[in-house]
Formats: C-alpha cells, sequence, structure tokens
C-alpha cells in the first residue's frame, strides 16, 4: 500500500502532539493524513476519545492506517471494536503503561488495562529502553499479547520532541516499510 491509497490517521496522546512532535510533521508530509482531534487534550476522559477515534475511522473513504503516540494507543485499541473492518494497519509509538497505579495524572489510569487479545489488523510497536512512562518488558508483553512486530528504540525516552525525535528519520523508514506491506 502507497501513503496515497491510504487514510492515515495521526493518533496523538495526553497533551497532544506539537509542531516539532514527529506526527505532526508527518501530517503535514503526508497528503491524506489528517489528526484525531480531541476536544480536551490535557482531560483526556476514554469515552470521549475511543468515540472521537471510532468517527474518524468511520469517516474515512480508503482504508485506515493509524499512527498513534502514547494515549492515543490506548485511545485506538479500546475504540477498534467499532471501526466496521476498516482498519488497514496501526503504528503504535511508545505505549504508555496504563494499567501503572503510579501514572499521573491519575486519570490516565482509565484507558487500561490494555485489551490482550490478539489484533485483527498488522501492527508494529516500537517501544524505547528509557521511556518514563512504560518500563520496556510491559511494552514488549502487550505487544506480544497483539502479535505486533515489536522494534527496540534503544536509549530514546518517550520518542517525542522532548527526548529528540522532532523529524524522525528512522521512524518515518520503518512506517514507509510497514505500509509498503500492507
Amino acid at each position: 500500500m502507497k501513503a496515497k491509497e491510504a487514510d492515515i490517521l495521526i493518533v496523538p496522546g495526553y497533551t497532544n502532539s506539537g509542531p516539532d512532535h514527529w506526527q505532526s510533521r508527518w501530517q503535514a508530509k503526508l497528503s491524506t493524513a489528517r489528526r484525531v482531534e480531541q476536544a480536551e487534550w490535557s482531560k483526556p476522559v476514554r469515552a470521549d476519545w475511543t468515540a472521537r477515534m471510532v468517527e474518524a475511522v468511520n469517516e474515512a473513504e480508503r482504508p485506515v492506517v493509524i499512527v498513534a503516540h502514547s494515549l492515543g494507543i490506548p485511545t485506538a485499541i479500546h475504540a477498534m471494536a467499532d471501526f466496521r473492518n476498516k482498519v488497514a494497519g496501526a503504528f503504535f509509538v511508545a505505549p504508555p503503561d496504563v494499567a501503572n497505579p503510579n501514572i499521573r495524572p491519575r486519570h490516565l489510569m482509565t484507558f487500561g488495562p490494555y485489551p490482550r487479545d490478539p489484533l485483527p489488523f498488522p501492527t508494529v510497536t516500537i517501544a524505547s529502553r528509557t521511556d518514563p512512562f512504560c518500563p520496556f518488558d510491559i511494552a514488549d508483553d502487550i505487544a506480544a499479547a497483539w502479535g505486533s512486530l515489536f522494534i527496540d528504540a534503544g536509549d530514546a525516552g518517550h520518542i517525542n520532541s522532548k527526548s529528540g525525535h522532532g523529524p524522525w528519520p528512522e521512524g518515518s523508514m520503518v512506517f514507509a516499510q510497514f505500509l509498503s506491506r500492507l
């Protein structure tokens, strides 16, 4: 599949992805990409976020490829039962441990725990060994339960602009390979 043959949904996490974030940069470069906008970026409510996700997927005219970062991942996972088989694949980056009782702010726990059933579409999950929001072994375990191709990003923090991942060319190359296999 080529990018122009898909509706690419950019699904940011808590507080959205700013202009320097790799998701924002990819959205600007991919002609068929659009952001799943949320009413409250800093006060996420699982039911509201997943409803908006379902709406965005079901509005798509082409097969959907999800590009989710952080809290965008559990948003997509919890919404997928209502996707009407429109999702061709998902690219997950930096899944947070939403079952961790120490997560802050605490209301992010309402997005957990993750379902552990295999996902009905191909996925790639990329995680860092130094992500402050999820221990590496938990990310690996979640990806294995989903049947997701798991990629070790090494010492990469939360894989966002704060950790130096603005353009993130390595991620772009992995995403291009993933798309070509769909």
